[in-house]
């Protein structure tokens, strides 16, 4: 076994909320805040970006397991309360830390050896940013996997508008939209995971993968099936109504439904910030034309550093996190005062020296 300092590639680091060691052929990750669901930083951002760097060129590392510390999830996210404080000071440090977390997005998806993320608990934003991009995405019966960016004034980002576009139907621009959390059913139905292990059987898979390939090792863990989801039995009545081109059309339909979770999906919607509503389905639209992960996160970037400026990212952290009174005050309050120029703003280039620019090392997988 190599030390945790070997296996960064980063010597003398005293870091501890990233764990780094290789247990037999694979290079072991763990996210390990759990006090705060283990949310990233920028430094863990760094450090993980360093060891996938090292272990890619490593030829005793045939592949990589994440995973997070604590029985309560993988990542909840980036650290909100940071990007508050930020936002509210009008700093920098929200921008560089995305460019850097995008990097990282970026090289899970085409990193050359199989990246296998342990989706157990709560895996939201961020989280699913480490995970969905991976070879091998695994959820148990404790998974909660959601972008919930809406219900905070923001706009889905690490690569979740490209993920969300390409599942079955309107399915992910249900999820967006709602900031809906999804159980392990309906994350294998959305694309957003590939296997459903029990949680018990977490500790035997990852001793297992320390000995044999992950293509190897994943039939023996397949007999189980995950709790029924509720998404297929509604994908009707979603497909119908999400594929309208304007929020507020959508929203009418679903009300117009009378199906009590239409009435519901509806409500939740109204209950987010207009202008995020409006700018998550032009994101959407744009990454399915887009195409491939990459170019979203680019345009991701974009988005996410003009939401750092509009006044609903800092209120709807103060309502969610900060103040938790759960009453956000959005500005504008109504749909119908959020004009397509607002929503176009969000998409404007940043300008010479500040746009993503994403590392060489050919595209990522679809």
């Amino acid at each position: 076994m190599k030390s945790e300092d070997d296996t960064a590639g980063n010597s003398g680091s005293t870091d501890s909320t990233v764990l780094l060691h290789v247990e037999g052929r694979t290079g072991v990750i763990t996210l390990n805040r759990p006090k705060a669901l283990n949310s990233l930083t920028h430094p863990m951002v760094l450090r993980i970006d360093a060891a996938l760097a090292a272990w890619a060129e490593d030829p005793a590392v045939h592949q990589v397991l994440i995973r997070g510390a604590g029985e309560r999830g993988l990542c909840a996210g980036g650290d909100i309360r940071a990007i508050h404080d930020d936002a509210k000071a009008g700093g920098t440090a929200s921008a560089d830390f995305w460019r850097d977390e995008y990097r990282l997005n970026a090289r899970i998806a085409r990193y050359p050896k199989p990246y296998v993320a342990l989706m157990d608990g709560i895996v939201m934003g961020g989280g699913v940013g480490v995970s969905a991009h991976g070879t091998v995405r695994i959820v148990t019966e404790r998974s909660r996997v959601a972008m919930p960016e809406t219900g905070i004034g923001f706009v889905p980002d690490v690569g979740g508008t490209h993920l969300l576009s390409r599942a079955p139907g309107e399915l992910g621009t249900h999820l967006a939209l709602t900031a809906a959390a999804v159980g392990a059913a309906d994350a294998l139905l959305c694309g957003l995971a590939d296997h459903f292990v029990p949680a018990d059987r977490l500790p035997e898979l990852t001793a297992d993968l320390a000995t044999a390939p992950a293509h190897e090792v994943l039939p023996r863990y397949g007999e189980a099936a995950p709790p029924p989801g509720e998404l297929a039995e509604r994908r009707a009545w979603i497909d119908r109504c999400y594929a309208a081109d304007t929020v507020e059309e959508i929203v009418d339909l679903l009300l117009a439904q009378g199906v009590p979770a239409a009435k519901e999906a509806a409500e939740a919607i109204l209950a987010k910030s207009p202008t995020a509503l409006k700018v998550t389905l032009a994101s959407l639209r744009r990454a399915a034309a887009l195409g491939s992960l990459e170019p979203v996160l680019v345009e991701e970037f974009r988005v996410s550093c003009h939401a750092l400026r509009s006044p609903d990212l800092v209120e709807g952290i103060r309502a969610q996190v900060v103040d938790k009174d759960r009453r956000p005050r959005w500005s504008p309050a109504d749909l119908a005062e959020v004009s397509g120029a607002d929503v176009e703003r969000f998409f404007a280039p940043l300008g010479e020296g500040r746009e993503l620019r994403l590392p060489e090392g050919g595209l990522s997988r679809g």
